[in-house]
């Protein structure tokens, strides 16, 4: 009898679980139910290893960008401008190593730098001058637009023959020769994240605790984690069992735990939430705004041309049409990814899920061959809902 009730105790919980965290579980079941979908009419073909190692690399000049977008959206400010300075970012980067002989890594960063100064530009017109947010990038992206087509005038498509740069977005990191058959140090770098993603929810959950906030049962917690490793290890064996992790991969991590760093563990992350919740508020308690919003802009703008950067290095060159509609993938993956459409909340790490949700649609439909028209309409459909569904629920 007793065990009976624990069962029904246990079944409660998670229901009750399930509800209350609705909102931050329904990208994981989208993401889910779309790869489900696609490996059915594709009859395996969008979860091979290829594929999965192709759908990463296709899905990291968007994810670097929609981090950068989450903060912007979150501050309750937009960046139109992000696509076309991806765009010539990209063009830079090519006509510094294929007309002036530039080193591919003196390149990145000149571009980098270039983006930064972007950012603190269109953030200064922002804070300073007073000119909306979406008029100053809307004038940028029409501005960069211009200057992309400049850029290439002359030479048409740049073909980009350095390597260095572009393994960024095709090459796979290097492994130990061991004859076993699939990439070892793959393996290795997923049973470390196992162990990191372990250790760092007990510490989570320790500290709830210790405030007295609500945790779930020790059972319904040591269950979360299995699935989380379970999962963790299937996506790195399915890469080990190809070529290994792609460098894109690590580099979106990379840009990720420092994205996910700032907004949970500084006092920059606390004001970000504290001024897209209630700007005169956070303002009266001492936060400084300007330099706040400052600060996200030139992370946009950064994170642009890093986006611009893995972009033409998956082309392995740089064309006029570079940039096209990446502001409103970065904008859709921040929204589809949790960021509320009145500021104040936004997880990078659910922006991530969000840009793989519509990359995956990107993947999914273009291995069945639909016209890119009906991908529009598609992705279109999926954004809406993604934002009612938001609305709805916090109304709740």
């Amino acid at each position: 009898m007793d065990e009976k009730k624990q069962k029904v105790g246990l079944g409660r919980e998670i229901l009750t679980m399930a509800k209350t965290n609705l909102r931050d579980y329904m990208m994981y079941i989208a993401l889910i139910c779309i790869m489900a979908f696609f490996a059915i009419q594709t009859h395996g073909g969008f979860i091979q290893a290829r594929n999965i190692a192709n759908l990463i690399n296709q899905a990291g000049y968007v994810a670097v960008m929609a981090m950068g977008m989450t903060l912007i959206l979150i501050l309750l400010h937009i960046d139109l401008s992000v696509g076309f300075v991806a765009g010539f970012s990209g063009a830079v980067a090519a006509i510094l190593m294929t007309k002036y002989n530039v080193n591919e890594w003196i390149a990145i960063l000149i571009v980098l730098v270039m983006g930064l100064l972007i950012g603190l530009y269109q953030g200064l017109l922002v804070t300073r001058v007073g000119v909306p947010a979406f008029v100053t990038t809307l004038a940028g992206m029409f501005i960069f637009r211009g200057l992309l087509n400049l850029s290439l005038q002359e030479t048409g498509t740049i073909i980009i023959p350095n390597k260095g740069f572009n393994a960024l977005s095709n090459g796979f990191i290097p492994d130990i020769p061991t004859g076993l058959g699939f990439h070892l140090v793959t393996m290795i770098i997923g049973v470390v994240l196992v162990v990191l993603m372990v250790f760092s929810q007990i510490k989570s959950r320790k500290n709830k605790i210790k405030y007295n906030f609500e945790v779930p049962s020790t059972l319904v917690f040591v269950f979360k984690l299995v699935v989380l490793s379970a999962v963790i290890l299937v996506i790195m064996w399915v890469l080990a069992s190809y070529q290994g992790l792609p460098w894109t991969a690590v580099i979106v991590g990379v840009v990720l735990m420092i994205y996910n760093y700032i907004l949970n563990k500084t006092k920059l992350g606390r004001a970000i939430y504290g001024i897209g919740g209630n700007a005169q508020a956070a303002e009266l308690s001492g936060i400084n705004v300007k330099r706040v919003t400052l600060f996200a802009f030139c992370s946009v703008s950064l994170m642009a041309a890093l986006g611009g950067i893995l972009y033409t290095s998956r082309l392995q060159s740089a064309t006029p049409t570079a940039g096209v509609g990446f502001e409103m993938d970065a904008i859709a993956s921040s929204y589809i990814g949790g960021v509320a459409v009145t500021g104040g909340v936004g997880r990078v790490t659910n922006t991530i899920i969000g840009a793989l949700v519509i990359m995956s649609l990107t993947n999914g439909m273009n291995l069945m061959g639909i016209d890119i028209s009906y991908q529009y309409v598609v992705k279109g459909i999926i954004f809406i809902i993604a934002v009612a569904f938001d609305v709805r629920t916090r109304k709740k």
